[in-house]
């Protein structure tokens, strides 16, 4: 369903459904934003519960904005786990308990325009790629760690999945031979060895042992409380343990990069997550160096690694504005 050329005064809207929060923004034409509401999300209520929210959480941002909603010329939405973006559903999000959701339908028919459905880290990238830290690239490749790794790809304006599943499951692809898992049968994946997850594990070890005081008294053991933030205050306190693991860490998704190198060539790689905003500089550099060192001479200057910029707002944006091309795109074809 869609708008004939929408008119100056429409809007668009982003939504990011994460793992433990909702936000919906309200964007001008321009993409500058007029209104945002976040809310928790809750992964227990079901599919159908769960879309209700996504729609009364975009009516309250429509409400903060003051836009009515016949003003919607579109909505883009990124959400967790492999999507199929040609037909608009979730094929499954693990940490929400959904399969094969309709989502671009069930907000269509609400809202009474077209709705466009990416993986939340296509959405960031894209957003990185149009606004932020990979605003000049050809071709953009983020990776972020958090309880998972995340990855996407944009080339050339396009963002990079299958015929009807999204792709770029960087954390799933094995880097070694480690017996480590991840929840998932593949050991020695990108996602075990380097996810914060598997940080904060071995943090609390370290904690344990005696050999990270700061982050003990900081954090304790519990995994829970190990978060982006404690670990970099165990390494800016001294903890030397805390430091070498992250050098570590950063050093394995280095390799990672190399591996995206060879395949792709992108000219701009995005880090971003709580990892990467802690800690920015140690991160970073480190994986940058890592990479640079282990390619394949002809591409060490082929490409750059850099920080993202937007935040929280870059799948909301990125979505927004994936929005915005594609229902043009239909409009025009």
């Amino acid at each position: 369903m869609s708008k004939a050329n929408p008119p100056e005064d429409s809007v668009w809207i982003g939504f990011d459904l994460g793992g433990t929060k909702m936000m919906a923004v309200v964007y001008d034409h321009q993409l500058q934003p007029l209104g945002r509401r976040r809310r928790k999300t809750k992964g227990a209520e079901g599919a159908q519960a769960g879309l209700q929210r996504i729609g009364s959480t975009i009516e309250q941002a429509l409400k903060e904005a003051d836009v009515p909603a016949d003003r919607v010329a579109g909505i883009g939405i990124g959400c967790p786990g492999p999507v199929d973006p040609t037909r608009g559903r979730i094929l499954t999000a693990v940490n929400l308990g959904w399969d094969d959701v309709p989502v671009a339908e069930q907000l269509g028919k609400r809202f009474q325009c077209p709705a466009w459905v990416l993986n939340d880290v296509d959405a960031g990238v894209y957003g990185e790629y149009r606004f932020g830290a990979a605003k000049s690239a050809r071709c953009a490749v983020g990776i972020f760690p958090g309880t998972g790794i995340g990855g996407g790809c944009v080339y050339e304006d396009m963002v990079l999945h299958g015929k009807h599943i999204t792709c770029m499951e960087i954390g799933h692809t094995r880097i070694c031979s480690s017996s480590r898992t991840s929840g998932f049968p593949l050991t020695g994946t990108l996602e075990a060895e380097a996810s914060r997850m598997t940080i904060a594990a071995e943090a609390a070890k370290s904690a344990f042992r005696g050999d990270a005081p700061h982050l003990l008294k900081y954090a304790g053991t519990d995994l829970r409380e190990i978060r982006s933030g404690a670990l970099a205050h165990a390494v800016e306190k001294g903890d030397k343990a805390i430091k070498q693991l992250i050098v570590s860490t950063c050093e394995t998704i280095g390799i990672g990069v190399v591996n995206i190198v060879h395949l792709l060539a992108p000219d701009t790689i995005v880090l971003g997550g709580g990892l990467v905003e802690a800690m920015e500089e140690l991160v970073v550099s480190t994986v940058k160096k890592t990479a640079k060192q282990n390619c394949l001479e002809p591409y060490r200057d082929s490409f750059d690694v850099v920080p993202a910029k937007l935040g929280d707002d870059a799948a909301v944006l990125g979505a927004a504005a994936w929005a915005a091309k594609k229902t043009t795109e239909q409009v025009a074809g």
